[in-house]
């Protein structure tokens, strides 16, 4: 009898872990959209200046996201293949996605169009959710 409680507690609490956090509530004005970050970094020897970036941000985010997108400098450290600290430059682009079907295969596109073109190992991307008010 022991045992069938401890094993109806441990389902319990592994079916807790099944949930999804509960939305935001925004307030007045404000309604809940997805957003995306992406982190553009640059390992050497490949790493895009200022001039390409620009470029980068024209021809292949923009066309695809033309409602607009925001470009903060940025920064961060990842650990290489020996084991050694590297710090990297990046730019942050965020997006306010449109609730159009496609932007998410937009946002894959972009990371794809990145490493192939700065031949980079990856692009982070963060999608989280926000209240946004337009």
């Amino acid at each position: 009898m022991r045992r069938a409680g401890v094993l109806a507690a441990l389902a319990g609490l592994a079916l807790a872990g099944c949930t999804t956090p509960p939305k935001p509530v925004c307030p007045a004005g404000q309604a809940q959209m997805r957003t995306a970050q992406l982190f553009l970094g640059g390992k050497a020897p490949t790493r895009p200046n200022e001039a390409d970036l620009r470029r980068f941000i024209d021809q292949e985010v923009t066309p695809r996201f033309p409602d607009g997108v925001t470009v903060v400098p940025g920064g961060g450290r990842w650990k290489g293949a020996q084991n050694q600290m590297i710090r990297d430059a990046a730019k942050v682009v965020l997006i306010v996605l449109p609730a159009r079907g496609d932007a998410q295969a937009n946002v894959e596109a972009v990371r794809a169009a990145y490493r192939q073109r700065f031949n980079q190992d990856s692009v982070v991307v963060t999608p989280p959710a926000a209240c946004v008010a337009l």
